[in-house]
């Protein structure tokens, strides 16, 4: 039995391998543009209900703040949750900055959802979206939905 479980984990590393490789290999500027999204974008595509974002950070400090529109899928339990995700959405993957979500949405990918990060970042997001610069946000934007 436990021969043939090693037979099919070494199977499933080699076939993740092959797909990341040509992930890779059919990587161009395209692709770089494609895997990213800014706050605006995502705000509007979340509004109008064609993206899902997703807080991929540890559960305490999603608990400590959060956006209220955002699912929290921490991103060491994203493997064993991906269940929870449309398939027929944008999938966007966001944290402070964006180095765990481009983990997340690597993964994601690989797996045959379409997803990008926010590349502004949540701290970015939260800068949108409070005190002096709601005013600038909320103009930019009204400007995109238009």
């Amino acid at each position: 039995m436990k021969r043939y479980l090693l037979v099919i984990l070494v199977l499933v590393c080699f076939l993740n391998a092959q797909t990341f490789e040509n992930y890779l290999k059919s990587f161009d500027y395209k692709a770089r543009t494609d895997m990213k999204i800014n706050t605006v974008e995502m705000l509007t595509m979340v509004e109008e209900g064609e993206a899902v974002l997703i807080d991929i950070r540890f559960a305490e400090e999603y608990e400590a703040w959060h956006m209220g529109f955002s699912k929290n899928i921490p991103l060491n339990e994203l493997a064993n949750r991906l269940h929870e995700l449309p398939k027929d959405k944008l999938i966007i993957t966001a944290c402070p900055h964006n180095d765990r979500a481009n983990i997340a949405r690597m993964f994601l990918v690989l797996n045959g959802y379409n997803a990008r990060y926010l590349n502004d970042g949540l701290l970015k997001t939260a800068d949108f979206l409070r005190g002096d610069n709601a005013k600038e946000f909320l103009e930019e934007y009204k400007g995109v939905k238009k």
